[in-house]
């Protein structure tokens, strides 16, 4: 496995409407680099964003889509998310603010 900065394992914040009403439980859902561990993950929120506390790290692998076209045949990338929840007294991921 690679070495992984914190900078490096996380992507993206996942928009959509389903993590946007998990973020009332303090739940917050990133795209995440394929090979990251979820201590990898806990560690990369708490230095990027100042004042969180994580309690516990789900993640999830997603397999690529099947594509054709015409007679190729393809797949898009792998993806993996994970869904941090923060701590009661933990601040709010202030990226997030306004959305």
């Amino acid at each position: 496995m690679a070495d992984l900065k914190y900078y490096d394992v996380i992507l993206k914040p996942v928009i959509t409407e389903k993590s946007m009403n998990q973020m009332a439980e303090k739940k917050y859902t990133f795209l995440v680099h394929p090979d990251a561990t979820k201590t990898q993950i806990k560690e990369a929120v708490e230095k990027m964003f100042e004042g969180v506390k994580v309690d516990k790290v789900n993640t999830l692998n997603q397999k690529g889509k099947t594509k054709r076209r015409g007679m190729n045949v393809g797949r898009t990338a792998k993806t993996k998310k994970a869904i941090v929840k923060l701590t009661a007294e933990s601040k709010d991921i202030d990226f997030f603010e306004g959305m």
